[in-house]
């Protein structure tokens, strides 16, 4: 195997100290009831090898209790010993070979990280893994399952209830509502203000307008889509026309001469007035009439001007400039994010909000397609499959040199401490057993070395 590369050396400020977990305060309460156990067997082995030891003069068969309690104390201090040694330094005496976890805690978290490395960030295990638990088949099922009260009752303890029963695509919609409230926060006003003025002076001013505008305008003007506006023009002109004959009279008067008679002037008015109405009439009828003809023809030399005269370009450039310059422009930027983020910050804070619903339709749609398209569920899987062994067959040595430089990072005294609260209670049976065994066996070496001296 590849030997992990090793990282830089850590500073004593680096030391972190291991995490308590919610069980440790129950794990170091048995820890300490099974110690005292093993003390109190050993205790008890010293009362009557002493009491026995007294009286074996008077009482011949207690050299048997004697023998049984001498071998268990043996084994009992030799267990000590042994499971003392692997945390700490016996009686504080600095014996070689002993505080062993502390004096060695480098070289067991690279043999940790090592171990996972080899036997679990392995292309065969997380790629069998995958494929046995089909990760999109159960994402679906997540997905479209409704509210569990079981599952909400169990965790009744520890979850708040009026979440508990939530549908988990309510739930998922709640969590990504808060993360995208906290997203918004997070990004910086000014950051983001200046990136909408960077992208709108590449994309919006910086290139030319005129040419831009004649393009799309002679697309529309070749293809008639002019016609309609024209129409409505017509359509609203005609009937202002024949709502407002006063106020058509009106203006036509203020551009005749002062002098002339009131009849003429009404004369002039009602023929003036006919005549307006009848060519809007006929406009609006003829589909070929001669205004409809010059306004094309005038639209299709507009926008040839915009994308070929240089004056006409100029002109569209200096009308862009003072529409926006660098002032209007960063207050343009300013309000559009004040406005996005406001939307987007009420609409995450309110669960009826269209964003909101559209969130969990979404979620639910997809969750009903990872459960009943096989095909889509079986690509997305392979898709999982290889791209988690990509990453372990090219980071698996970063993955578990966590393992090593966080354990690295530990202080010596603590970490042996947490190795044995999560095992010590389980090492103390080692204790109990030792003196069981050296209980029996002084037994049966006395019992035997008396057998073979009455033979002898």
């Amino acid at each position: 195997m590849a030997q992990r590369t090793s990282t830089a050396p850590l500073q004593a400020t680096d030391a972190v100290a291991p995490v308590e977990s919610a069980n440790d305060a129950e794990r170091r309460t048995a820890l300490k009831r099974m110690k005292r156990l093993a003390a109190g067997l050993l205790a008890l082995m010293a009362v009557i090898f002493t009491v026995s030891f007294a009286l074996q003069e008077r009482y011949p068969w207690l050299e048997y209790v004697r023998a049984a309690a001498e071998g268990g104390m043996v084994g009992a201090i030799a267990d000590w010993f042994a499971v003392t040694a692997l945390f700490r330094y016996p009686l504080g005496l600095r014996i070689p070979h002993t505080n062993i976890i502390a004096n060695r805690k480098d070289e067991i978290g690279a043999s940790l990280g090592e171990f996972v490395e080899t036997n679990f960030l392995s292309e065969g295990v997380i790629r069998g893994k995958l494929e046995s638990v089909a990760p999109a088949r159960r994402l679906g099922a997540w997905l479209t399952a409704p509210a569990n009260a079981d599952e909400a009752n169990a965790d009744e303890a520890n979850a708040d209830e009026a979440n508990a029963d939530k549908a988990n695509v309510e739930r998922l919609t709640d969590e990504l509502a808060v993360a995208g409230q906290g997203l918004l926060n997070l990004l910086g006003d000014d950051a983001i203000k200046n990136l909408i003025e960077s992208v709108a002076r590449e994309h919006l001013v910086k290139p030319e307008w005129g040419p831009s505008l004649g393009r799309v305008g002679q697309r529309l003007v070749t293809s008639g889509q002019q016609h309609a506006a024209v129409d409505l023009l017509l359509d609203r002109a005609d009937g202002w026309l024949h709502d407002h004959p006063e106020a058509f009279g009106r203006v036509v008067s203020q551009r005749l001469p002062s002098w002339m008679p009131g009849f003429v002037d009404k004369l002039v008015d009602d023929r003036a007035y006919r005549e307006v109405l009848a060519f809007v009439a006929s406009a609006r009828q003829n589909r070929q009439h001669p205004v409809r003809k010059a306004l094309d023809d005038y639209l299709d030399e507009v926008m040839h001007d915009l994308q070929y005269e240089p004056a006409m370009i100029a002109r569209v450039e200096n009308l862009k400039a003072e529409v926006l310059d660098n002032a209007k422009l960063r207050e343009f930027a300013g309000d559009t994010w004040e406005a996005v983020k406001a939307s987007l910050t009420q609409a995450l804070g309110d669960p009826t909000s269209a964003l909101r619903v559209g969130i969990r339709s979404t979620l639910h749609d997809v969750g009903v397609r990872l459960t009943t398209d096989a095909a889509l569920g079986s690509r997305i899987d392979r898709w999982l499959a290889d791209t988690a062994s990509y990453i372990v067959a090219n980071y698996r040595h970063e993955i578990a040199g966590v393992i090593t430089e966080t354990v690295e990072r530990w202080p010596a005294a603590e970490t042996a401490s947490k190795i044995e609260l999560q095992v010590g209670r389980d090492l103390q049976f080692i204790r109990i057993n030792g003196t069981v065994v050296g209980a029996l066996a002084g037994l049966a070496i006395f019992t035997l070395a008396h057998a073979i001296a009455a033979l002898v």
